[in-house]
């Protein structure tokens, strides 16, 4: 039995990559409904890491970045954190929003102006309905995001609130690395799906998958 999700095998891993690419899919549809335009998205890569390593991937804890942190809620319980590094985040929202990127994309000290940050909370949401939907359509589970919360910060005060939380449901995590594209801009953001102890039982049994 998965009793938590450092016993996954490599089947188990394959099983969520595709469900990361579905979830890709529809939010790339959804984000190219939103703007009428096409944006592409792509999941390079699904690993299982500890909750220490999510520092790792993000780099330099005095890094700025922006977090978005929603709960997962339903028959499925657990936190999901996206984190895109502010010079990303910078660029993501001006590909959305239609604004010239070569002035600001590499600007860390980028002042978010209210519109801005209620994009970036739509993308956050966007993309964790997109994944909750995917995993809900083929395990016929119930499964729902809370509203999302933003966070703008360096990497290692993002993470300590979440650190404490985390704690309490086990210490490690699923990483889907998320790719977005319009054209030659491209932008990567880390998607990080904590769950609760007995989440990916509950999860690998709906999908009839042997553990």
């Amino acid at each position: 039995m998965v009793k938590n999700i450092n016993d996954l095998n490599s089947i188990h891993i394959d099983v969520l990559k595709e469900i990361g690419n579905i979830g890709a899919g529809n939010a790339a549809t959804a984000l190219a409904k939103l703007l009428n335009r096409k944006v592409d998205m792509d999941v390079p890569r699904v690993k299982i890491m500890g909750f220490r390593e999510v520092s790792e991937t993000l780099g330099n804890p005095e890094l700025p970045v922006v977090g978005i942190m929603l709960k997962v809620t339903g028959d499925l319980t657990g936190n999901i954190l996206f984190v895109l590094k502010q010079q990303a985040a910078v660029l993501l929202v001006n590909m959305l929003m239609g604004k010239p990127t070569d002035e600001e994309g590499d600007d860390e000290g980028h002042v978010f102006d209210e519109l801005e940050i209620s994009a970036l909370k739509e993308i956050g949401n966007i993309l964790a309905g997109s994944y909750l939907s995917s995993l809900s359509a083929l395990t016929n589970l119930n499964i729902a995001p809370s509203v999302p919360g933003l966070a703008i910060d360096m990497a290692g005060a993002i993470l300590s609130v979440p650190a404490i939380e985390f704690g309490k449901v086990g210490d490690s995590v699923l990483y889907i690395e998320t790719e977005f594209t319009e054209g030659d801009k491209r932008v990567v953001g880390d998607f990080f799906l904590i769950p609760d102890v007995d989440t990916y039982s509950v999860l690998m049994k709906a999908l009839g998958v042997s553990f």
